[in-house]
This record gives C-alpha cells, sequence and structure tokens, in this order.
C-alpha cells in the first residue's frame, strides 16, 4: 500500500540533504511513496516577534531565490524535479556553490535539463514566493513546525536528523525512510530519542 507523508525541507541544512537523498534515491529506485516536498524557510524561523516576514522584506529576495526556483521545477516540471532538488543540495554542501546567486541556480537547472529563462520568468511572476509563504505558513501554523527536516504523516510532525548519506545504496536509503516513517507513524509516545554523542 502506498505510503503518503510530507517532508520539509530548506538547502542550506546538512540534515536535510541527508534526509532528501536517501528519499529521492529510493523514490528513484521505486519505493511506493506518495512524497510531498515542502519548502521551508529556515531565515523566516529566525524573524523577531513582530518583525517583516521574510516574504515581505526586500533584504531577504536572495535567501528565499532557491526555493522559488525549486517550487517553478516541482510545479511546472515535476519529472525533473528529484534530479534538480539532489543537484541543489549538492552544489550547496558539496561544491560550497552560493545558491543565493542565480548563475548558480541557473547552472543548475541546465544541468538537471530545465529551461533556467522559463523558470526565472516564473520565479519574477511572483507566484513562487507566494507559494513558499503559503506551504511554510500551514506547516508552522498546523503541524509547529520549526525546522528541517520535519516528517510530516497525518498528525503527526517530528523533526528529524539522519546522520548517513545513501551513496548509491538505495535500500539503505528505502529502509531509512521507511524505519523513519514507522516511528513517525507507529510510535508517538516517543517525543525525544537523542544519542549524546556521535560515534563516528
Amino acid at each position: 500500500m502506498t505510503r503518503s507523508f510530507a517532508v520539509t525541507w530548506d538547502y542550506r541544512c546538512p540534515f536535510a540533504r541527508n534526509a532528501h537523498e536517501h528519499l529521492v534515491a529510493a523514490l528513484e529506485a521505486g519505493a511506493d511513496w506518495d512524497v510531498t516536498f515542502v519548502p521551508f524557510s529556515l531565515n523566516q524561523m529566525h524573524v523577531d516577534e513582530g518583525g517583516t516576514p521574510v516574504w515581505d522584506d526586500p533584504s531577504q529576495a536572495a535567501n528565499l531565490l532557491a526555493a522559488e526556483v525549486a517550487i517553478v521545477v516541482r510545479d511546472r516540471h515535476p519529472d525533473a524535479f528529484l534530479t534538480f532538488h539532489v543537484a541543489m543540495f549538492h552544489a550547496r554542501h558539496d561544491e560550497g556553490s552560493d545558491i543565493r546567486e542565480p548563475d548558480v541556480l541557473r547552472a543548475v537547472l541546465e544541468a538537471s535539463g530545465v529551461d533556467a529563462d522559463a523558470v526565472m520568468a516564473e520565479v519574477a511572476d511572483g507566484w513562487p514566493r507566494e507559494q513558499y509563504r503559503k506551504e511554510h505558513t500551514a506547516a508552522e501554523e498546523q503541524h509547529k513546525v520549526w525546522g528541517v527536516p520535519t516528517f510530516i504523516a497525518g498528525d503527526q510532525a517530528v523533526f528529524v536528523r539522519l546522520m548517513s548519506r545513501p551513496q548509491g545504496d538505495t535500500e539503505l536509503a528505502r529502509t531509512t525512510i521507511e524505519r523513519t516513517i514507522d516511528l513517525v507513524t507507529g510510535w508517538d509516545d516517543l517525543n525525544e530519542f537523542k544519542h549524546t554523542s556521535i560515534a563516528r
């Protein structure tokens, strides 16, 4: 039976990279999941109470651009989204690229087989930012999300830090996500479980 769940992301977070690499590797290998990829702004979570939301602050535009581009790819070019999504994490964390720069985003788009001019034109229309605001706000208000990656299944939402990357191991990717979802949906009595040190 198909499992349905959502997972938040912000490309700046290395733990979001780990989780989403597992998600994408397993999905591309045929995992029977219906996954909703939810953009979430860590910048917005650091706005002081009463401060200007990032969506309305011109100085934050560059920080929003990568997710806005991703929203366009997700919604207008879904066949390319998984490739683009992983490539964005790779650009940020493995290559150390500044994903606030339009030229960097254009390069990732083109390498993912997406017309960069068309995507940037959609971003300029403004709807991706409104969609970003809508999805972030819904996650925050409906599920009390405060970070990435948060797995959301039914009425349960759990912030998760996965330490491994799949590195091409699709079975590891599948079992990692399955175990995570099993905990999210099957054992809501477990509220916090954190190792005091990392043995690696």
